[in-house]
């Protein structure tokens, strides 16, 4: 179950991680604004322009001429191939179906004309599909007062992504245009007087007016139309057996759903629950959400899962433990000082920080000590599964970035520990300070080509 601070902004250690949602069981750590991710550019940006293949065939061409102009001679093939992984793809195959897939449906044709107004929750660092249901960590005033009109009327609320989750005011200009309908099932006031919301995304809207200039947010909604349920038995099943075979590489436990997903008939149901699951820039993630028409949403979902890069094996092993230390202690969610506490004993990652001369027993006790005193607040019933939260996936997305750019085959903890840097208001970063890891001098360990085969 997802999980998401909307508003709020939670300190279990004055400075620590925001505990955001992510899917199924998400949600987020503490008090800072939003960290992006340090990558020069998402992979759907750098597709953008390419809106069909003979684009990116003419950009293989002129690469080919102008190498052929130097004396260089290589294949249409090879040009194709080179320009594939000029834009940070896999190969070939892998950019047409992207290319193919990424031909956005504006959100036009299925809409409707009719418009309702609701209170609206913006989002800082989660991007909602109509599949899940995600708690909300309640915190900004205008939120609190949109909730409550919320359960002075229906209990539906919109809500809208922000495009920056630093901004704290934010206006129509500041919120994606597609966002969810959402039902609040539930509501419970914490200790520190933030409110936790259980919501259930219903279906998608198009948010044709945001604002919160004076009093609760709100926003002025459209429904949007997916029309008739197409048929795509093979997609679907091709894109199920290849999910599942990811999710268990990264130990991640799939709730029981009605019918199950590969007997499931409607593609686009099968996309919104893959891509709550999927690590991605919240730009791309929320291309995803705005893709109306479900076979090409689950065909974009499809050829995402090429791009992903592996983990190595000792990296998977790395995961699993990170959530196992959540789930014994019976947190919700596995944050960045549980995924650190993984990696002191991971083999990439640990030469990383011996090399900076950390002592790994003073780590591994400071790690400890924060989960068991600092985070007792976010226990949840006992034998509830755990998921990342945002910062948590920012930093795996991160590290698929920089095992790319080294041109390794697969992701370790080196890559991984060099990504944590970003989230300076953590305490997984603070510890790591403490101990005399900078990110300057894993960088140079991890480029020399130690800690980074996995």
């Amino acid at each position: 179950m997802p999980s998401v601070d909307t508003t709020c902004r939670l300190r279990p250690h004055r400075n620590g991680e925001r505990i955001e949602a992510y899917r199924p069981p998400f949600a987020r750590a503490t008090g800072s604004a939003t960290q992006p991710p340090d990558t020069p550019g998402s992979l759907m940006q750098r597709t953008n322009a390419m809106r069909d293949f003979r684009d990116a065939k003419a950009m293989a061409q002129t690469l080919r001429e102008s190498l052929t102009g130097k004396t260089i001679n290589i294949s249409h093939s090879e040009s194709l191939e080179l320009v594939s992984k000029m834009l940070g793809v896999a190969d070939w195959n892998t950019l047409s179906a992207l290319l193919q897939v990424d031909r956005r449906d504006a959100p036009v044709a299925g809409r409707s004309t009719a418009v309702a107004s609701y209170p609206a929750f913006p989002l800082r660092d989660l991007v909602p599909f109509p599949t899940a249901t995600y708690p909300l960590f309640v915190g900004r005033e205008k939120t609190v007062l949109a909730l409550k009109e919320a359960f002075e009327r229906q209990r539906e609320v919109v809500l809208a992504v922000q495009r920056n989750g630093a901004v704290e005011e934010p206006r129509f200009e500041d919120v994606y245009e597609i966002g969810v309908l959402a039902q609040l099932l539930d509501v419970e006031r914490l200790d520190d007087g933030r409110l936790k919301v259980l919501a259930q995304p219903r279906r998608r809207v198009v948010i044709r007016r945001f604002v919160g200039e004076t009093g609760a947010f709100q926003a002025d909604v459209a429904d949007v139309s997916e029309g008739p349920i197409p048929e795509a038995p093979e997609l679907i099943r091709h894109a199920v057996k290849r999910f599942e075979s990811w999710a268990a590489a990264r130990d991640i436990r799939l709730p029981q759903i009605r019918p199950p997903l590969d007997q499931t008939r409607d593609p686009g149901r099968v996309a919104d629950v893959i891509s709550v699951y999927m690590v991605l820039p919240l730009s791309d993630k929320h291309s995803l959400l705005a893709t109306l028409d479900p076979v090409t949403r689950l065909k974009r979902v499809d050829a995402l899962m090429d791009v992903l890069a592996p983990l190595s094996p000792t990296l998977e092993a790395t995961w699993r433990r990170a959530f196992d230390y959540a789930r014994q202690r019976n947190h919700r969610f596995a944050t960045l000082e549980h995924l650190l506490l993984a990696l002191v004993d991971d083999a990439d990652a640990s030469a990383a920080m011996r090399e900076c001369q950390a002592d790994l027993g003073a780590l591994k006790a400071g790690l400890i000590s924060y989960l068991d005193n600092e985070l007792k607040d976010f226990v949840f019933e006992k034998g509830a599964d755990a998921g990342p939260t945002a910062a948590f996936e920012r930093v795996a997305q991160r590290a698929a970035s920089h095992a790319q750019e080294l041109g390794r085959p697969a992701v370790t903890g080196a890559n991984t520990l060099l990504a944590l840097f970003p989230e300076t208001r953590s305490p997984a970063a603070r510890l790591l300070g403490e101990q005399g890891v900078s990110r300057e001098r894993a960088a140079e360990f991890i480029a020399r080509g130690i800690g980074g085969a996995g």
